[in-house]
């Protein structure tokens, strides 16, 4: 059994906030992998599924995402899950839009959640950051993080989404390189040609 858990804030005032991006990951998540009905066990509302050869079990915790740790400690505890056999889905203010990373262990770096599941299961879960970007000041950031995604951001959004869920199979067999190389592929803009204009150097540079 694996844990995989999206972080985000419970109802529909928060449904789209970036601070939601974990939640937002574990819905299509779910979604793409005929996963079962969401259900509310542990504090949270879980759904269970296969992704490949494991058995997955997913966590939305409902108790706010400064006591996520509430709800990830009481499904590992019943389930008797090593920090190993979780994998924690969360908003990364210092990586820019789309961008992913994932690591094993580390600090919170400031997010809530985070310290929260580190007080509770200690901090050798593996952890997969998805980037929304830096408002530029820190003392903008409470604000930032609890606003929707604004229009232009949500096709990045989707697109990062939608990587992170196809390729998820790749993470759970633990190949985390290949995972975020691929992710990276499915989401990196696509690279501009130069027009072709017809003309040779020298007649575009009027010689």
């Amino acid at each position: 059994m694996e844990l995989l858990v999206g972080l985000g804030n419970p109802g529909p005032r928060h449904a789209n906030n970036r601070h939601n991006i974990g939640f937002m990951a574990l819905d299509e998540i779910v979604r793409r992998h005929g996963f079962g009905p969401w259900r509310v066990r542990y504090q949270g509302r879980v759904a269970e599924g296969r992704i490949g050869a494991k058995r997955v079990l997913a966590l939305k915790p409902e108790t706010y995402m400064n006591e996520s740790g509430r709800a990830v400690g009481e499904a590992a505890r019943f389930f008797k899950l090593d920090p190993g056999q979780v994998t924690v889905i969360y908003d990364e203010i210092d990586l820019k839009p789309g961008k992913i990373k994932v690591k094993t262990g580390g600090g919170a770096g400031g997010h809530n959640g985070i310290r929260s599941i580190d007080s509770h299961i200690g901090r050798d879960y593996r952890r997969v950051r998805l980037g929304i970007g830096h408002p530029g000041q820190k003392d903008l950031v409470h604000g930032y993080v609890l606003r929707d995604f604004a229009k232009p951001e949500m096709p990045g959004v989707e697109k990062l989404i939608a990587a992170v869920a196809g390729e998820l199979p790749l993470l759970m067999d633990g190949d985390e390189g290949a995972f975020m190389s691929r992710v990276a592929h499915l989401t990196a803009p696509p690279k501009q040609s130069k027009p072709d204009t017809g003309a040779t150097k020298g007649e575009a540079d009027g010689i």
